[in-house]
């Protein structure tokens, strides 16, 4: 009788635990204990127990996978449809446009159209965790994205924003703004299964923590990443964010900076596109030329690697006032821009060609 899988497991995964039951049998013969055996191998004593057991019924051979529990219904050629089906989405084959993620009931109901196969709920969960599926929270896009506008810029407008960099020598500058109220985002953390942890957070929102950021990269230098602040504490005529002028003394900061001409990248926030940031951009063309993503492209934008880093900093603090809480977000920023590798491991995310954009930095200019 060989040792009895638990469904869902992958080949590769399988192949694992095969291998640590093998190795466990060759200690039994050894005369090797149960918590030896389970301390070596990193198991539980339980397991080694139950291995034990079926190692004397029927040796080694035993513990040799039996594969999954369940036999695989669907050929290779008709999982690997199924696969493409799948990443189509359920608006595509006429599900509830209000709920557009795949439930094990839809993905069954799916089969069942397509190869005529019956299987159940909890055959389905196996199936899809067979083949490297798991249950995501996905990633959110605007309905009015468009795909084709996003590429034809990558492909167009990109080579564009790279060629001052080798006429001027000009730094890349990813700009954007994100903002932070007194209720902090939600992160995880460990409790006893069953009893959900309690976070006191501010329960009034009390204002906001706008925040101005820009990373920017040249080859053969280290990457560097600015910051701005504004705080709305919610009083009357109080402006809630960046006017245009905040964002044109912002531009000139980060050219004293940086010491060189600068190709700055932004999105079409109304903001950005005043007049009066056109009209700066042409008085000073000899150091500046600004360039806009395409609409709701936020992946393209390094930037949002960084407030990405800053919300995972900030889950489930507790801010007394703005004041405590503007003080932890420049200090989170701050640690952000003495580690030049957080600020480089976000431009692969965007897709983009980053050749020649990237390279490693001479030591004189990162010390």
């Amino acid at each position: 009788m060989r040792y009895a899988q638990r469904g869902g497991l992958r080949p590769v995964e399988q192949v694992k635990r095969e291998a640590v039951r093998l190795e466990a049998a060759k200690r039994f013969e050894a005369g090797a204990g149960t918590a030896q055996v389970a301390a070596e191998l990193r198991v539980t004593d339980r397991s080694v127990r139950r291995w034990r057991a079926a190692w004397r019924h029927g040796g080694a051979g035993a513990l040799a996978s039996a594969g999954p529990m369940a036999v695989e219904r669907l050929s290779p050629q008709q999982w690997q449809r199924l696969e493409a089906e799948l990443k189509r989405g359920p608006l595509a084959h006429g599900f509830d446009d209000e709920e557009q993620g795949w439930t094990l009931k839809r993905v069954k109901l799916l089969i069942g159209r397509l190869f005529h196969v019956g299987y159940t709920v909890q055959g389905v969960w196996r199936l899809l965790r067979r083949h490297g599926w798991s249950c995501q929270v996905p990633v959110r896009r605007a309905l009015e994205r468009d795909e084709e506008a996003i590429e034809v810029w990558k492909a167009e407008v990109w080579p564009r924003v790279k060629v001052p960099r080798t006429t001027w020598g000009a730094h890349i500058c990813f700009a954007d703004e994100s903002g932070q109220s007194l209720i902090p985002p939600r992160g995880r953390t460990w409790a006893p299964r069953g009893a959900r942890p309690v976070v006191r957070v501010a329960g009034r929102r009390g204002g906001r923590v706008n925040v101005a950021g820009v990373v920017c990269f040249k080859s053969g230098h280290r990457p560097r990443m600015f910051f701005k602040l504004h705080v709305h504490h919610g009083r009357k005529g109080e402006l809630k964010t960046f006017a245009w002028s905040d964002y044109r003394d912002f531009i000139r900061m980060v050219h004293l900076q940086l010491g060189t001409p600068v190709v700055w990248v932004w999105d079409n926030l109304s903001v950005h596109l005043q007049q009066e940031l056109f009209d700066f951009e042409a008085e000073h063309k000899d150091w500046l030329v600004i360039f806009h993503l395409p609409p709701y492209a936020p992946e393209i934008n390094p930037q949002e690697g960084i407030w990405s880093l800053l919300k995972r900093a900030l889950a489930d603090f507790a801010a007394a006032d703005l004041t405590h809480l503007t003080r932890v977000i420049k200090r989170k920023l701050q640690k952000i821009q003495y580690r030049p590798h957080l600020i480089t491991g976000c431009l692969p995310t965007t897709g983009l060609d980053l050749t020649g954009l990237v390279e490693t930095p001479d030591i004189a200019d990162s010390t």
